[in-house]
Formats: structure tokens, sequence, C-alpha cells
């Protein structure tokens, strides 16, 4: 069995460990998720893995003949020439076996004493070039390049002419095409549509080889691995289990930890608090000195970032009418002669999340474009509802965010009042973190600037949301802090993922799109799946393939569906039901944080008044606000219980 093992590997940048005394052992059949904060050393591990990093200390071990192919990030580039040459490249490994083969052959005739040695050798480079799938090399390149969303016309294109995102899927191709004993992916998921991660899924369910992947995506590891290793301040441990146990599992072992670092964070707030209300003073001057002392000395407690809570609100959303938008006859060509959306037909109303679902090309951000005036080429009509006020996000808005100001300074000109005391909280959901808030945006990547434009979005007071792929560019914990604000939101939300557990989580409707049609379904993204299996079940056996199932269920938009009617209407009439039983939670979630937030303010304040010298130094006065501040204290402990068991009643539905 090939393997990979690495022993007491030990690696430090500066006075940082990123690696200390870690072992890792892969082998043929192991299905490994690579998990850890950002910045943890995730990438930097994986390449000491692929032999590319060299550790400062530890042993490596290699089966011989032990193949492995790496996929980074981002960063590769093909050119030179076609699709379909440069994906013959990844079967060297064939191409070398089959020379050896044949100078063995070439050396049995020249030396025929050693012809028995030189046979036996070579029958064992064809058994293994047999095993390595090479003589099946065009049918495994052309399944992977189709599953991986290339379409055959593609094959005859120069590489040079393919977009970044679509550079990085020829090189995933590449390394899958390889059929490696060990596979090292780096976040292969993050230039894949929906429909190439259910490919993706399908293929690493089946791969016979081991295979270790970083991804921010919940439900492909899910679906794809049975253990986890968490890289955590140079240490890496391994939980069995795919990564919903492994967060169940680490959430229970860190119970402690969390009560203290919890309990540490409510005295860091103290601190702080009372230096910036007291530094100034000449009177408490001495004071806030002794307490900015303790807080250089504290010893930090820390936790994985996707374990720590933070939860933040939209302003509330302007009142609108029910009807939200409608849409009548929209179409839209780019040139002239096919229709990317042909008399498309919509009526959306308020609370609904909508997810607009369908292949590359198939015309989901054109579509948002249009709802959003940001695409005014178009024919047909579109119908805002009374007091609809639009808030749009896409890749394209980072192109927005410039100047010198650093990103706190910039966020807090933006942020609503009473929003900015939790704009530190909110960057670090959203992986700025430390003294990353003091970076100016001018020297911010492009993914940086994306993160900063959502969150500049998501603090406006808007009413309908249009989101293109709001969740490229964050991790799990991010976009769990990003869903859970979706699901308070108090608008509606028009949105496009490729995260199928974010969509899952979040949608109550989907609108399909496929070759100029679109089908309505009136339903979460479960009840979809349900009519794409039911609909075309009688067509044959029914495709996994989510990619297959999906342009197939959209290229018919007459519905003339071949599950039975009775059984749909029994299936939207109990999706109804849940979605009101839902709606009502949610409603009771809400009025609790409400109320919680308004104690919250209350404590500040007393908290405030019993700082006041006037206060404290009067016995009467001072017992007086502390009976206050401990009911209101109390009764903020007893809403967080009520509210703990509302939202666990929330997340079964």
């Amino acid at each position: 069995m090939a393997f990979v093992q690495f022993s007491k590997v030990s690696l430090a940048f500066g006075d940082r460990d990123i690696l200390k005394d870690v072992t890792v052992n892969l082998q043929s059949g192991c299905k490994v998720a690579l998990t850890g904060a950002n910045g943890a050393g995730k990438s930097t591990l994986i390449k000491v893995l692929a032999g590319l990093v060299q550790p400062d200390s530890g042993n490596r071990a290699v089966q011989k003949d032990c193949r492995i192919a790496y996929l980074p990030q981002s960063g590769l580039t093909h050119h030179g020439c076609t699709l379909k040459e440069e994906a013959d490249k990844a079967f060297q490994f064939g191409y070398d076996l089959q020379k050896r083969i044949d100078d063995l052959g070439t050396q049995m005739q020249k030396s025929p004493d050693d012809s028995g040695s030189l046979a036996m050798q070579q029958s064992e480079l064809i058994q293994k070039l047999d095993e390595s799938g090479w003589y099946r090399r065009e049918v495994a390149a052309e399944s992977v390049l189709l599953g991986l969303g290339f379409k055959r016309e593609d094959f005859i294109r120069k590489t040079e002419e393919f977009s970044g995102g679509w550079q990085m899927r020829i090189a995933l191709a590449k390394a899958l095409m390889q059929n490696p004993d060990i596979l090292l992916l780096d976040e292969p998921t993050n230039y894949l549509d929906i429909e190439a991660r259910g490919w993706l899924e399908q293929f690493l369910q089946s791969y016979k080889g081991g295979f270790l992947l970083v991804s921010h995506d919940r439900y492909f590891l899910d679906v794809t691995i049975n253990e986890v290793y968490e890289l955590f301040n140079g240490d890496l441990k391994r939980y069995p289990g795919n990564f919903s146990h492994y967060e169940k599992v680490r959430e229970v072992e860190l119970q402690t930890l969390i009560a203290a670092y919890e309990q540490q964070q409510q005295e860091i707030n103290k601190l702080e608090d009372f230096i910036t209300r007291f530094g100034y003073k000449a009177t408490k001057a001495a004071q806030a000195q002794e307490y900015q002392k303790k807080l250089d000395k504290m010893e930090r407690i820390e936790i994985p970032e996707s374990l720590k809570k933070i939860h933040f609100s939209f302003p509330p959303a302007p009142h609108s009418g029910r009807l939200v938008l409608r849409l009548n006859n929209i179409c839209k060509s780019y040139d002239g002669v096919k229709k990317v959306l042909n008399n498309l037909e919509l009526t959306l109303e308020n609370g609904e999340r909508l997810v607009v679902a369908g292949a590359n090309g198939a015309g989901k951000s054109t579509l948002l474009r249009i709802i959003a005036e940001e695409d005014k080429n178009f024919t047909g009509e579109i119908v805002p509802g009374a007091g609809v006020k639009i808030g749009y996000f896409s890749q394209d808005n980072a192109e927005t965010i410039k100047g010198t100001q650093n990103i706190l300074e910039y966020l807090e000109s933006v942020a609503p009042l009473e929003l900015i005391p939790k704009l530190r909280d909110m960057l670090g959901a959203f992986l700025f973190r430390g003294d990353d808030v003091y970076k100016s945006l001018d020297v911010l990547s492009g993914g940086e600037k994306s993160r900063i434009a959502l969150l500049q979005l998501l603090l406006s007071p808007v009413n309908l949301l249009i989101l293109d792929e709001p969740t490229n560019h964050l991790d799990i914990h991010s976009k769990d802090v990003l869903l859970e604000a979706l699901k308070d939101f108090g608008g509606t939300v028009i949105f496009v993922s490729h995260d199928r557990g974010f969509i899952e989580k979040l949608a109550t409707k989907v609108l399909s799109l496929s070759d100029g049609t679109y089908k309505y379904f009136p339903g979460g993204y479960d009840y979809y799946l349900e009519q794409l299996e039911k609909n075309y079940a009688g067509e044959g056996e029914v495709q996994n393939n989510f990619a297959a199932s999906s342009s197939v269920a959209v290229a018919n938009t007459s519905g003339n569906d071949t599950a039975s009617a009775s059984d749909t209407k029994l299936s939207w009439e109990e999706q109804k039901k849940r979605e009101a039983e839902k709606r009502k939670i949610e409603k009771e979630v809400q009025k609790i944080e409400e109320q919680i937030d308004a104690l919250e303010t209350k404590k500040a304040e007393l908290e405030t008044k019993m700082a006041n010298p006037e206060v404290y130094s009067n016995g009467e006065k001072a017992k007086a606000v502390q009976t206050e501040l401990n009911e209101v204290t109390s009764k903020i402990d007893e809403l967080t219980e009520e509210w703990t068991e509302a939202a666990e009643k929330l997340s079964e539905y």
C-alpha cells in the first residue's frame, strides 16, 4: 500500500512556530480534510507533504514509486497548446513507463543472455502501466474535463484563451487524471460551480487512492472525507468522522477552554472600556495605566476561529409592501442571436430567499445585474414593489474600495451609528483580525476588498439584497456568520452561490436557468432536488451527477412533470407548513434578541453609572444601582436560555 509519512516535523517562520512535532500518515484509501484558521499554516503543511518545502526538522518517508499530485490554491497558468494536448501531459507517467518498457525490449534484443531478468522487469512495468489506467487515458481525460464543466468544443481551444478560474480547473483536471497514489488538494472547489463540485464529490467518493484536501465548503467535506486533521497553534490532531462530526466533538472537547476564553474576553472588554473612558482624566490616569499594564501582561487564551460565537444583525430593513418585485417577459442576448434569458417571468414576495441556480453561463449573474439595474440592455419589464430599496453585491464591487483610509476608518465612515461598536467583531467574522483592521485600502488584495464590499453592503439599511457569490473568499466560520445574519434579515434576498450547504440552509425558493429557459420551484433547495429526481426518474436511471440532472430538468419549462400531482401537492403543503412554523420561531428568536440588545444597553449604562464617583462613593446610591444591575444581568441570563432553546428548535428546520 502506497504511503507518505512524516514524523516529528517542525517548521518555523522567524519566531513563529508553524508546525511543532507534527506527524502525518497518508496512505491509499485515506480521505482526509485539513482544517485550521486562516494563517494557521495549512497550505504550508501541504507543501511540506508534497516535498516543495523543507521542514526545519523531522523525518520523511515515502514508499518507493508512490506518486503524489499537488494542486495549489491559485497561480497556475497554461499556454502553448490546446486543452486536449495539455490534458495529455497528465499522463506523462505512462509515457515514461512505456519508454522504459521499450528500452527493456531493446536491451533483450542486444543481450539475449539477460532476457529472463529483463523480461521479468518488463512484465512488472507492463502490469503497472495497465493498472495506472494509461491505456484508457483518452476516455479518462474526456470524462474529467466534461465533469469539471468544459465543453467538447473547448478541447481544441488554446489553453491561454481560458480565464484564471478555468486555468485552475485545467490544473485540477490534470491532477485527477494522473490517478496518483496520494492527492493533495488546496482549495479545489474555489473555482468550481455547484455542478462541477457535485461531479468532484462523486469522483473523490469512489477514488481508490488517498487524498488530503483543504476546503471551506462544509457540505463538500461532509460527503467526501472520513477524518479531519486540525492544525492549531502549530499542533496537529486527528479526528475520525466527517467535518460536522469533528465540529461537534471539538466543541465539546473545548468547552472548558471556551468558558475560560469568554470570561477572559469579558475582563479584557471591561479593562479596555475603563481605559478608553477614563484614561485621559487626571484622577483616573494612574488606575488606567495599571489596567493597561495588566492587559499587556495577560496571557491571551486562544481558541479556533470556527468555535468563536460571533453574531451580528443587519440594520432594520425599511418597510416594503408584500409584493417586492415582478419581472415580465425579460429577454437578454449578448450577440443578438442566442438568448441568455427568454421571456422570463417572476414574482417575488416579501421575506423570500430566492436562489438562482444553473450551470456556468446559464445567465445567473446576468439576471442579478438586470434586477439590480446594473444592466439596462434588455427587453421586458421590471416592476418593483412599494418602498423597495435594493442593495447589490458582486465581485466587481471590490473595484470601488480605494483610498488611503484603513479598513476600520472606512467602515466607521459608512456604518450606522448603532453598529460602530460591533465593527471589530464583524471584521473578525470576515477574516480581518487583530492589526488587519488597520490595513490601508490601497494594499488590500482583490479577495480582501471583496469581503469589505460585502460587509459594507450588509451595514446598509435595505430591504432587497441581491448577492452574487457572497461566500467567495470566506472560510466556513465566516459563511456561518453571514448565513445566520441573512436568515435573520428582515427583508428579501435573491442570491447565487456555489456552496450547496449555504444554499440548502438559506433558500426558500429556487429559480433554475438553462440555455435561455427557466423553471420556478416554490420550495427550498431540498424540495428542488426532490422534484428533479421525481420528474426524471422515469427517463432511465437518475443521474447522481447534479450537472446532468439539472441541465435536463430546466430544459423543459412547460412543467410536464412525471411526478403525480397529489405527491407534489402533499410535498408543497408540508413545505408551507414547515415554513410557517419556521417563521414563527424566527420571529420569537428575533424578539428575544431585541430584548437582550435593549438589556445589554441598559447594563452598559448602569455599569457606566456605577463607575461614576458620585455613585460608587455613596453607599446608598451604589447599592441601588448594583441591585438594578443584578436584576438586568439576571434577566439577560434568563433570556439567553430562552434564545438558546428557540435557536435549537430553529436549527431543526
